[in-house]
Protein backbone atom coordinates (compact mmCIF):
# COMPACT_ATOMS: atom_id res chain seq x y z
CA UNK A 1 0.00 0.00 0.00
CA UNK A 2 2.92 2.34 0.45
CA UNK A 3 4.74 1.73 -2.41
CA UNK A 4 1.64 2.16 -4.81
CA UNK A 5 1.17 5.27 -2.73
CA UNK A 6 4.95 6.66 -3.34
CA UNK A 7 4.42 5.27 -6.77
CA UNK A 8 1.20 7.36 -7.14
CA UNK A 9 2.86 10.11 -5.64
CA UNK A 10 5.97 10.56 -8.35
CA UNK A 11 3.45 10.11 -10.94
CA UNK A 12 1.58 12.67 -9.86
CA UNK A 13 4.64 15.23 -9.16
CA UNK A 14 6.24 14.35 -12.67
CA UNK A 15 2.89 15.31 -13.98
CA UNK A 16 2.80 18.68 -12.36
CA UNK A 17 6.11 19.71 -13.01
CA UNK A 18 5.89 18.71 -17.03
CA UNK A 19 2.61 21.06 -17.02
CA UNK A 20 4.45 23.72 -14.90
CA UNK A 21 6.85 24.02 -17.22
CA UNK A 22 4.93 23.27 -20.06
CA UNK A 23 2.37 25.94 -19.16
CA UNK A 24 4.05 29.39 -20.35
CA UNK A 25 5.06 28.30 -24.21
CA UNK A 26 1.29 26.79 -23.80
CA UNK A 27 -0.42 29.64 -22.72
CA UNK A 28 1.67 31.94 -24.97
CA UNK A 29 0.73 30.40 -27.67
CA UNK A 30 -2.89 31.03 -26.75
CA UNK A 31 -2.88 34.16 -26.43
CA UNK A 32 -0.31 34.39 -29.88
CA UNK A 33 -3.30 32.67 -31.52
CA UNK A 34 -5.54 35.72 -31.02
CA UNK A 35 -3.56 37.96 -32.83
CA UNK A 36 -3.35 38.59 -36.40
CA UNK A 37 -1.28 41.49 -37.74
CA UNK A 38 -0.78 41.86 -41.40
CA UNK A 39 1.65 44.16 -43.58
CA UNK A 40 -0.66 47.55 -44.13
CA UNK A 41 -1.51 47.72 -48.03
CA UNK A 42 -2.85 50.67 -50.15
CA UNK A 43 -6.35 50.50 -49.39
CA UNK A 44 -9.71 53.26 -49.79
CA UNK A 45 -9.56 53.94 -45.66
CA UNK A 46 -8.80 52.38 -42.46
CA UNK A 47 -11.75 51.62 -40.44
CA UNK A 48 -11.26 52.29 -36.45
CA UNK A 49 -13.51 49.32 -34.83
CA UNK A 50 -15.41 50.91 -31.72
CA UNK A 51 -17.29 47.66 -29.87
CA UNK A 52 -14.71 46.46 -27.24
CA UNK A 53 -11.86 47.79 -25.10
CA UNK A 54 -8.84 50.40 -25.55
CA UNK A 55 -10.37 52.25 -28.18
CA UNK A 56 -7.94 54.96 -28.23
CA UNK A 57 -4.81 53.15 -29.07
CA UNK A 58 -6.57 52.63 -32.63
CA UNK A 59 -7.08 55.99 -33.29
CA UNK A 60 -3.32 56.11 -32.83
CA UNK A 61 -3.07 53.04 -34.82
CA UNK A 62 -5.71 55.18 -37.68
CA UNK A 63 -3.71 58.01 -37.66
CA UNK A 64 -0.50 56.23 -38.29
CA UNK A 65 -1.38 54.49 -41.30
CA UNK A 66 -3.06 57.68 -42.65
CA UNK A 67 0.36 59.61 -41.75
CA UNK A 68 1.75 57.14 -43.94
CA UNK A 69 -0.10 57.18 -46.37
CA UNK A 70 -2.13 53.90 -46.43
CA UNK A 71 -5.02 55.43 -46.29
CA UNK A 72 -6.97 58.82 -47.55
CA UNK A 73 -9.63 58.05 -45.08
CA UNK A 74 -10.36 57.19 -41.24
CA UNK A 75 -13.64 55.80 -40.87
CA UNK A 76 -14.91 55.86 -37.65
CA UNK A 77 -18.28 54.54 -35.84
CA UNK A 78 -20.15 55.22 -32.72
CA UNK A 79 -23.78 56.34 -31.83
CA UNK A 80 -24.69 53.34 -29.82
CA UNK A 81 -28.54 54.05 -28.65
CA UNK A 82 -30.13 51.77 -25.96
CA UNK A 83 -33.81 51.73 -25.79
CA UNK A 84 -33.84 54.01 -22.46
CA UNK A 85 -31.82 56.58 -24.53
CA UNK A 86 -34.33 56.54 -27.07
CA UNK A 87 -36.74 57.08 -24.43
CA UNK A 88 -34.81 59.95 -23.56
CA UNK A 89 -34.42 61.78 -26.74
CA UNK A 90 -37.96 61.74 -27.05
CA UNK A 91 -38.33 63.43 -23.92
CA UNK A 92 -36.16 65.93 -25.25
CA UNK A 93 -32.73 65.23 -24.57
CA UNK A 94 -29.80 66.27 -26.97
CA UNK A 95 -26.58 65.52 -26.43
CA UNK A 96 -24.39 68.44 -25.56
CA UNK A 97 -22.20 67.50 -29.03
CA UNK A 98 -22.21 65.31 -31.55
CA UNK A 99 -21.21 61.72 -31.02
CA UNK A 100 -18.21 61.77 -33.46
CA UNK A 101 -16.70 65.08 -31.72
CA UNK A 102 -14.70 63.49 -29.54
CA UNK A 103 -12.88 61.20 -31.77
CA UNK A 104 -12.35 63.41 -34.36
CA UNK A 105 -10.83 65.95 -32.21
CA UNK A 106 -8.42 63.08 -31.24
CA UNK A 107 -7.67 62.38 -34.78
CA UNK A 108 -6.95 66.40 -35.53
CA UNK A 109 -4.30 66.17 -32.70
CA UNK A 110 -2.83 63.05 -34.39
CA UNK A 111 -2.34 65.51 -37.71
CA UNK A 112 -5.57 64.16 -39.63
CA UNK A 113 -8.13 67.04 -40.75
CA UNK A 114 -11.76 66.65 -40.08
CA UNK A 115 -12.43 66.39 -43.96
CA UNK A 116 -10.12 63.27 -43.73
CA UNK A 117 -12.54 61.66 -41.11
CA UNK A 118 -15.99 59.90 -42.16
CA UNK A 119 -18.31 58.98 -39.56
CA UNK A 120 -20.65 56.58 -39.53
CA UNK A 121 -23.54 56.13 -36.72
CA UNK A 122 -24.26 52.31 -35.49
CA UNK A 123 -27.04 52.77 -33.12
CA UNK A 124 -28.20 49.22 -33.21
CA UNK A 125 -24.39 47.55 -33.55
CA UNK A 126 -23.52 45.86 -29.87
CA UNK A 127 -20.70 43.28 -30.85
CA UNK A 128 -17.92 42.68 -33.91
CA UNK A 129 -21.05 40.97 -36.08
CA UNK A 130 -23.37 43.45 -35.51
CA UNK A 131 -20.82 46.54 -36.07
CA UNK A 132 -19.17 45.17 -39.16
CA UNK A 133 -22.99 44.44 -40.71
CA UNK A 134 -23.66 48.09 -40.12
CA UNK A 135 -20.36 49.74 -40.96
CA UNK A 136 -19.21 47.59 -43.88
CA UNK A 137 -22.54 47.65 -45.86
CA UNK A 138 -22.41 51.47 -45.49
CA UNK A 139 -19.36 51.29 -46.81
CA UNK A 140 -19.95 49.45 -49.70
CA UNK A 141 -23.31 51.81 -50.54
CA UNK A 142 -20.49 54.06 -50.34
CA UNK A 143 -18.17 52.39 -53.20
CA UNK A 144 -14.98 51.81 -50.80
CA UNK A 145 -13.55 48.43 -52.16
CA UNK A 146 -10.37 47.95 -49.38
CA UNK A 147 -10.39 48.72 -46.13
CA UNK A 148 -7.61 48.54 -43.46
CA UNK A 149 -9.18 47.20 -40.13
CA UNK A 150 -8.01 48.08 -37.20
CA UNK A 151 -8.62 46.92 -33.23
CA UNK A 152 -6.97 45.67 -30.64
CA UNK A 153 -4.33 42.70 -30.71
CA UNK A 154 -6.19 40.11 -29.02
CA UNK A 155 -9.67 41.19 -31.25
CA UNK A 156 -7.82 40.87 -34.68
CA UNK A 157 -8.17 37.40 -35.90
CA UNK A 158 -11.62 37.39 -34.70
CA UNK A 159 -12.38 40.51 -36.47
CA UNK A 160 -10.51 39.78 -39.64
CA UNK A 161 -12.37 36.84 -39.98
CA UNK A 162 -15.52 38.07 -39.48
CA UNK A 163 -14.96 40.91 -42.00
CA UNK A 164 -13.68 39.32 -44.37
CA UNK A 165 -15.99 36.43 -44.82
CA UNK A 166 -18.93 38.68 -44.61
CA UNK A 167 -17.64 40.98 -47.53
CA UNK A 168 -15.52 38.57 -49.58
CA UNK A 169 -16.99 39.66 -52.21
CA UNK A 170 -17.09 43.06 -52.20
CA UNK A 171 -14.12 44.45 -49.37
CA UNK A 172 -10.61 43.43 -49.75
CA UNK A 173 -10.19 43.67 -46.02
CA UNK A 174 -6.55 43.97 -44.05
CA UNK A 175 -6.33 43.94 -40.22
CA UNK A 176 -3.61 45.69 -38.35
CA UNK A 177 -3.47 45.51 -34.93
CA UNK A 178 -3.11 49.18 -32.88
CA UNK A 179 0.12 48.98 -32.10
CA UNK A 180 -0.02 50.56 -28.54
CA UNK A 181 -2.65 47.89 -27.06
CA UNK A 182 -1.34 46.52 -23.70
CA UNK A 183 -1.81 43.52 -24.35
CA UNK A 184 0.54 41.68 -23.80
CA UNK A 185 0.54 37.71 -25.74
CA UNK A 186 3.29 36.42 -24.21
CA UNK A 187 2.72 37.24 -20.30
CA UNK A 188 -1.25 37.95 -20.19
CA UNK A 189 -2.15 35.74 -17.86
CA UNK A 190 -0.28 37.75 -15.10
CA UNK A 191 -2.44 40.79 -15.44
CA UNK A 192 -6.14 40.18 -14.69
CA UNK A 193 -7.74 42.70 -16.92
CA UNK A 194 -5.70 40.49 -19.79
CA UNK A 195 -6.98 37.32 -18.17
CA UNK A 196 -10.76 38.55 -18.62
CA UNK A 197 -9.72 40.06 -22.44
CA UNK A 198 -8.57 36.59 -23.66
CA UNK A 199 -11.12 34.53 -21.89
CA UNK A 200 -13.85 36.74 -23.28
CA UNK A 201 -12.41 36.35 -26.56
CA UNK A 202 -12.04 33.07 -27.09
CA UNK A 203 -15.76 32.84 -25.88
CA UNK A 204 -16.88 35.27 -28.63
CA UNK A 205 -15.14 32.56 -30.89
CA UNK A 206 -17.27 29.80 -29.50
CA UNK A 207 -20.11 31.65 -29.40
CA UNK A 208 -19.51 32.68 -33.15
CA UNK A 209 -19.27 28.99 -34.03
CA UNK A 210 -21.99 27.85 -32.08
CA UNK A 211 -24.30 30.57 -33.84
CA UNK A 212 -22.70 29.43 -37.30
CA UNK A 213 -23.16 26.06 -37.09
CA UNK A 214 -27.03 26.75 -35.66
CA UNK A 215 -28.06 28.81 -38.35
CA UNK A 216 -26.31 26.73 -41.04
CA UNK A 217 -29.29 23.64 -39.63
Amino acid sequence: MIRRFLTFTLVLSVIFTILYFLSGPLLTLAGRWLVLDERPIQSDAVVVLYTGVDYYPRLIQAAELYDQGFVPKIVINGNRKSDVLRRLEAGGFNMCCPWYEDPVRILGILGVPREAVAPISAEDAYDTVSEARAVGRELVHRGFRSVIVTTSKFHTRRAGYIWGKMFEDRLRVCVVVAATDPYDPTGWWKQGKQIRWVLAEYGAWVYYWWKEVMEGN
